[in-house]
């Protein structure tokens, strides 16, 4: 018999204060969701502080000028990855920072040490690929030893996953993110230059194995490429607990975007709806999740599926208002947004001798210059950005 359990509480669509409703009329089978109001910045930003607050300590140094306070850092270890993916690395490939110019392990938890005593609760590393770090497992180690952080994350694309999460897991990785934008084995090696589907896939499974739940797997869409591949994706949820996440194609550095290749949130949920969206004694078999207000996907469940589906709407439909994420980058910047081009370096006062304060105080001033939301995906597209992998994911 099939057990499945999630984490999370579902709710019905148009119940218990959900911002969507079902709208139109006619067939009950494909249904458009839609927004039903917008909340304004400010009483957004307060709903977040209110819930952060209530469990956590945070120091001025996390809150920007708007009131959002800021529990999640993500922190990038290589530039490097085993992947040459489209919409992360321009196909000339990209400068890699010397290896003398990135952050040591000593430096990165020293960092996050200042970032979890002043209040963060979770961490992420990313890359280029965490993966190919050779001290990844002493990072992790060192990192989920840090009192209190509440989440060690990772995204990996999964090359190497399989044979490194046992180990992973033992030294305090909580939850991970592995990303595949494509089943079909030729089209993964079209997308990423390289060969290694097989691979990713043996990573979920042992992901699920290990008892992750939910085993997040990012999708990236691309009109043309692998659209057309959505309801194979939510398929992978029907029985076991996999959350697949439909991102929508974000503008970078050497990624060649296109607003024509940017598959919107709306036509994706029409896409899922449409397969799935056929109502049970009157309600839809899709259902919206209580999300956190910090949260950056929209997250639903599917009656019978043991996972779920979540869409990340960060061109068409930006969650800057609920923010609560910094970025330290391998080479030691710290970037406040991912899609401002706004860097302040981390590594050189370290270096220089600087003190936990002052440290505190540069961190605290990036912070506060932090913007209300990113300028649109339009302009964001004429704006100077690091390519992806140099940023991390």
């Amino acid at each position: 018999m099939r057990r499945c359990y999630s984490k999370f509480t579902a709710y019905h669509l148009g119940f218990k204060n959900s911002n969507f409703l079902l709208v139109g009329s006619g067939s009950v089978t494909r249904r458009t969701i839609a927004t039903t109001s917008e909340r304004s910045f400010s009483n957004y930003a307060a709903q977040v502080g209110q819930s952060q607050t209530k469990d956590n300590t945070v120091s001025d140094m996390l809150i920007d000028s708007f009131g959002r306070l800021h529990t999640y850092l993500r922190i990038s270890l290589t530039e490097r990855c085993n992947l040459r993916c489209q919409y992360c690395m321009p196909s000339e490939g990209v400068e890699l920072t010397p290896n003398s110019d990135l952050l040591s392990q000593s430096e990165i938890v020293r960092l996050a040490g200042l970032f979890v005593s002043a209040g963060v609760n979770k961490i992420r590393l990313t890359g280029g690929e965490p993966t190919v770090r050779k001290d990844i497992e002493e990072i992790c180690m060192q990192l989920s030893s840090l009192k209190g952080l509440k989440n060690l994350a990772i995204t990996t694309n999964g090359i190497t996953l399989a044979r490194k999460l046992p180990k992973l897991q033992e030294c305090g990785l909580d939850s991970l993110n592995i990303s595949l934008d494509t089943l079909v084995p030729a089209k993964f090696e079209f997308l990423t230059r390289r060969k290694g589907h097989d691979r990713v896939m043996k990573s979920i499974d042992t992901a699920i194995e290990l008892g992750y739940n939910p085993v997040k797997v990012n999708c990236v869409l691309m009109r043309g490429l692998n659209d057309d591949e959505i309801c194979d994706f939510v398929d992978l949820t029907r029985d076991k607990p996999i959350n697949v996440r439909f991102i929508e194609f974000m503008p970078f550095d050497g990624n060649v975007w296109n607003v024509k290749k940017l598959v919107p949130y709306a036509e994706v949920m029409d896409k899922v709806v449409s397969c799935y969206g056929k109502q049970v004694k009157g309600f839809p078999s899709i259902k919206r999740m209580q999300d956190h207000p910090t949260e950056t996907a929209k997250n639903f469940t599917i009656d019978g599926h043991c996972g779920s589906v979540s869409f990340i709407t960060s061109m068409t439909e930006h969650f800057c208002a609920g923010c609560n994420r910094l970025r330290l980058l391998a080479d030691g910047n710290f970037k406040v947004c991912l899609f401002g081009p706004s860097e302040v370096s981390l590594r050189d006062p370290l270096r220089s001798g600087a003190d936990d304060e002052a440290l505190r105080e540069i961190i605290g001033a990036a912070v506060k210059r932090k913007k209300a939301a990113h300028a649109g995906m339009l302009d964001i597209a004429k704006t100077a950005n690091r390519p992806m992998i140099h940023i991390g994911g």
